[in-house]
């Protein structure tokens, strides 16, 4: 056993510290650096920030107000949606910047970790090696990397912004020191409730490396020591923010549509799912490959062997940290990484997905900490100096060349989901979505399979029967077309893929001459989501076939408004030019010709109106 060091909390070289937080910093910037030029991509980006009407005002006091009421996408995070909208007030729609404020969060995130760590243990070298394990990891890619889960970087911060906070409050216990955990903790939740388990994370560190616990750390320096029950009494006030934010969020989910029932995902089949899951973030630890931006549910088609093994490894390293707890910091970890992963592990199934990269951000710190401090302990028992610093830095240098690896498989939506597809099996959601970024680049033809091969996985799939719909529709098969919009509307409650998809079913019947079932849809796609910028389309060219044209330029100005779009200027223009309005027509094929300079359209809709006034 390692003879017992001295707590210091808050005392720490102040020559070395801002040596190695410049050395986090550099690395961890450089390593992601390629991000930055990448684009916004085909998974979510649309609803945070491109196409969010919301985000788009930038950060007003409308936005602030509405942020604080809003559960888009399954969610309550204000302080994401206002993070996104200073973004858009600062960067526009550049992705770059969207890009560099996630990545200077994750280096900032490194920077903290390491003085945690530092300041409460009193021991740089294995600090500075879980920092940056942190820092360089593959599975953080897709935090940093992908500009929609700034949640997890930003609520992180704050995480740890509230561990900072209670090593103040340890040392010298009062009501306003424990309100600015409190509130920092509140900050945290209202980035992304996955953290709603730091009550458990501080009776934790209350263990080790705090030694707060009377009964077994008499000596405990400067930091007061209580009994346990006075410690869990402690974080009472804590627990029931964790309530209010578990309800808030559950209702968010609820009503999206995300939470699974037990009759698709029974307990039993989510309990073995759980476990399996548990044993793969800690296999995807060690060996880093094969990652992807969402693993699909495996249902019940686990076998009982991978379950058993998964078991029978959490069992083992669960024995092994009891049979060394005197090492303290191996229990922590353990328990951090099996705790903080409790919220996402799917015991409350939401979505499809059966685990995440993304969600071990937090998780993996406790297994960093075991392998870290553990090595060090080791080391020093056989042969005290620095040459462990060799092997570390062997391993950061090998992951840092994984990331910088996976970094690249985001610089496109079409590459993220092509490399999904090659390394995991029956992913319908990778399918749907990289059938997404073809159409994007104006390739329908190859669209189509990926669309029908996500409905062939998934017949149940609201998403590809979207899909379908729209490629039947692009081609005049306006039947087939109506009849995938209305089977993807019998299958989900996402009013956002409703409302999407009950505008473009209105859309068809206008087309078809099935006037009145259209406005029927277009409407309701607007009572689900009022600033469906299609929608609004479809209203003024329904309006404007009608012969009502002031009720059309309405309609169609509220959609370029919503999402300036070339087509959207082309209607608009016509129907300026039909209400005389020659110079405004004008105005409005040129705005669609400056976001689509080779819209064949609009160049002839703004040639025939200058042949005619001349």
């Amino acid at each position: 056993m390692p003879p017992k060091r001295q707590v210091s909390l808050f005392a720490s070289p102040e020559k070395r510290n801002p040596v190695v937080c410049l050395l986090l910093a550099v690395v961890t910037l450089a390593l992601y650096n390629p991000v930055n030029r990448h684009p916004f991509v085909n998974y979510d980006d649309d609803r945070y920030v491109t196409e969010n009407p919301h985000v788009r005002q930038g950060l007003t006091a409308d936005t602030f107000f509405w942020a604080l009421t809003s559960t888009e996408v399954a969610n309550w995070h204000p302080l994401t949606w206002m993070s996104h909208a200073l973004d858009y007030s600062l960067f526009r729609l550049n992705p770059a910047g969207h890009h560099f404020t996630s990545v200077l969060l994750h280096a900032i995130n490194v920077i903290l970790l390491f003085l945690l760590l530092a300041w409460a243990t009193g021991r740089a070298g294995p600090s500075l090696f879980v920092a940056a394990l942190f820092a360089v990891h593959p599975m953080n890619v897709e935090s940093v990397a992908w500009i929609s889960e700034r949640k997890n970087v930003l609520c992180a911060l704050f995480f740890f912004l509230a561990l900072w906070a209670y090593g103040w409050y340890v040392r010298q216990p009062n009501w306003k020191r424990y309100l600015a955990v409190a509130a920092l903790f509140v900050a945290a939740l209202a980035a992304k409730a996955m953290v709603i388990t730091l009550p458990f994370v501080l009776l934790l560190l209350d263990d080790w490396p705090l030694h707060r616990v009377a009964a077994r750390d008499r000596e405990s320096g400067q930091i007061p020591t209580f009994s346990w029950s006075r410690l869990v009494l402690e974080k009472l006030p804590l627990l029931a923010l964790s309530a209010v934010s578990a309800v808030v969020a559950m209702r968010a989910q609820q009503a999206s549509g995300a939470v699974r029932s037990t009759t698709q995902f029974s307990f039993g089949v989510r309990l073995a799912d759980a476990i399996y899951a548990y044993a793969m973030y800690l296999w995807k630890m060690v060996w880093p490959a094969r990652l992807a931006p969402l693993y699909p549910h495996p249902g019940d088609s686990l076998a009982a062997w991978q379950v058993a093994t998964a078991a029978l490894i959490l069992i083992a390293i669960t024995a092994f940290v009891l049979r060394f707890r005197d090492r303290r910091y191996l229990l922590v970890g353990w328990f951090w990484f099996l705790g903080t992963l409790v919220p996402v592990i799917g015991l409350v199934q939401i979505g499809d997905a059966a685990m995440a990269d993304r969600y071990a951000y937090i998780p993996l710190i406790g297994i960093f900490v075991m392998i870290a401090f553990g090595i060090a302990d080791w080391a020093e028992q056989r042969k005290p100096g620095w040459w462990p610093a060799i092997p570390a830095l062997a391993v950061i240098l090998a992951l840092a060349l994984t990331t910088h690896r996976q970094i690249g498989y985001w610089q496109s939506s079409y590459d993220l989901w092509s490399h999904a597809l090659a390394v995991t099996r029956n992913n319908f959601i990778a399918e749907d979505n990289l059938g997404g970024a073809l159409i994007l680049e104006g390739k329908e033809e190859e669209a189509h399979p990926h669309f029908e091969a996500a409905a062939r996985i998934n017949p149940r799939d609201p998403m590809s029967r979207s899909n379908l719909g729209t490629y039947f529709q692009t081609h005049n098969q306006l039947r087939e077309a109506v009849t995938e919009y209305e089977a993807a509307i019998a299958l989900t409650s996402d009013p956002g893929l409703l409302a999407e998809t009950y505008a473009n079913l209105g859309a068809a019947q206008r087309a078809l001459g099935e006037d009145d079932a259209a406005r029927k849809d277009l409407q309701q796609s607007l009572r689900l989501n009022p600033n469906q910028f299609s929608a609004w389309l479809g209203l003024g060219l329904l309006a404007r076939q009608q012969g009502n044209l002031a009720e059309s330029l309405s309609d169609l100005s509220r959609s370029v408004e919503l999402r300036p779009t070339p087509q959207g200027y082309l209607e608009l223009g016509r129907t300026l030019a039909q209400a005389g309005r020659a110079p405004e027509a004008l105005n409005a094929y040129q705005q669609a010709l400056g976001l689509s300079p080779e819209f064949a359209e609009a160049q002839q809709a703004a040639d025939a109106l200058r042949r005619h006034k001349q």
